[in-house]
């Protein structure tokens, strides 16, 4: 909001007069108490404000979105423009030039493809999981497993609870990324071909597309719609063609899955702007625990169920990689390589899960399910190379 507020030209040369008697203007390592200001103009090249101790607010020229950075927590400015910052807690901070972003990109992209590499073998792995365990263990009991390394790092690294206001948006991250995908996914995947469901899947990033659109109150343009239309008309079409005319229920589940998975990543990534991508999803995690434990409990009838081996490594996988370890490595990407360049690798997803489907469960792949692959993800990397506009602000 105040970046907004920073583009108007009277309140710009409101902030010139009062910021400099209560901040100070420096470039490098800077020292601040609570409530204290600090300003500084960023000229052309990137800029990175390094948060090494406390907590700090900021906000700058040309951003509609405020930040939050915590102690380890870093924020990269490719724009020039008047930057501000509050102390929140006793704080010490950096800001310094990145005079070397290709380390730090090519870092951020190999995280990523690591991490949609781990993504790409969920489906698989619960096909393998769920017709010995069922779908409510692999599909809920995945995220109690998941919690409790959340909640380890969480006790290490003595992190506080988050503020009340922040409950109500964590449960919608955990309605959809922690319950919602794993228990649509698993249901479905016990009668259809993990290639099938890859193909469906892969309208994730154009769907998390347009629910992050909508959450940031911005305004696509119609190439995006188009797109957008475009991926769900071929998604719609090849589940038709393979369903007999129709569409099935594990088609409407793996949907369902798609949609709780856009709207928890949608939420989360405005939510990790406050609190910071990790924590997101390890308290949304720690916070969906104690209602998804008597449900788990429940289905298993209190006893371990006898399963193969086979069995019990993809319920391991997807619990302690695709729940956990997936997404450390998923932020930490887009934190080192910036959201738009990171989140291109996530159209890869789909045709590895494919690759996987044939390699480890044996699955015929046709080349009209190749096909219908390549279409969405060519409809989702248009829709996401075409957006987006923000919305205006009244009276500017």
């Amino acid at each position: 909001m105040m970046g907004l507020l920073l583009d108007s030209g009277w309140l710009r040369g409101a902030a010139a007069k009062w910021l400099p008697a209560q901040c100070v203007d420096v470039h490098g390592a800077v020292s601040l108490a609570p409530g204290s200001l600090w300003k500084h103009r960023a000229h052309a090249g990137e800029h990175v404000l390094t948060c090494h101790a406390g907590q700090v607010w900021l906000t700058r020229e040309g951003d509609a979105t405020d930040h939050i950075l915590r102690a380890g927590e870093s924020l990269r400015m490719e724009k020039p423009g008047l930057v501000v910052v509050q102390a929140l807690r006793p704080a010490h901070f950096e800001l310094s030039r990145d005079t070397e972003p290709g380390p730090r990109l090519g870092e951020g992209l190999l995280l990523g493809l690591i991490a949609v590499t781990a993504f790409s073998l969920t489906l698989p792995a619960t096909r393998v999981a769920v017709p010995e365990l069922g779908a409510t263990l692999v599909g809920l009991g995945r995220a109690l497993v998941a919690a409790l390394l959340a909640g380890v790092l969480l006790a290490v690294r003595g992190e506080r609870l988050p503020e009340r206001r922040y409950w109500p948006r964590l449960a919608l991250v955990a309605g959809g990324v922690v319950v919602g995908f794993p228990l649509f996914s698993a249901l479905a995947m016990r009668a259809m071909p993990a290639a099938h469901g890859a193909v469906l899947v892969g309208i994730m990033p154009g769907a998390t597309a347009v629910a992050a659109v909508l959450r940031a109150r911005e305004r696509p343009s119609g190439a995006f719609w188009l797109a957008s239309a475009l991926g769900v008309v071929c998604v719609l079409a090849f589940a038709t063609t393979r369903g007999a005319g129709r569409l099935t229920a594990g088609d409407g589940l793996v949907l369902l899955a798609v949609a709780a998975g856009a709207l928890g990543y949608a939420e989360g990534g405005a939510l990790a702007r406050e609190l910071g991508s990790w924590r997101v999803i390890c308290w949304a995690l720690v916070m969906a625990a104690p209602v998804l434990a008597p449900v788990v409990a429940i289905s298993v009838g209190g006893h371990v169920p006898e399963a193969s081996a086979r069995a019990w490594l993809g319920f391991g996988y997807v619990s302690l990689v695709s729940m956990f370890l997936g997404f450390l490595a998923w932020y930490r990407a887009m934190a080192l390589g910036g959201v738009a360049r990171v989140s291109q690798l996530q159209l890869l997803q789909p045709l590895l899960t494919l690759l996987w489907s044939v390699l480890l469960l044996g699955e015929t792949v046709g080349r009209g399910t190749i096909g219908a692959a390549l279409l969405v993800v060519l409809c989702v990397l248009a829709g996401v190379r075409s957006r987006v506009r923000l919305m205006p602000v009244r009276g500017k």
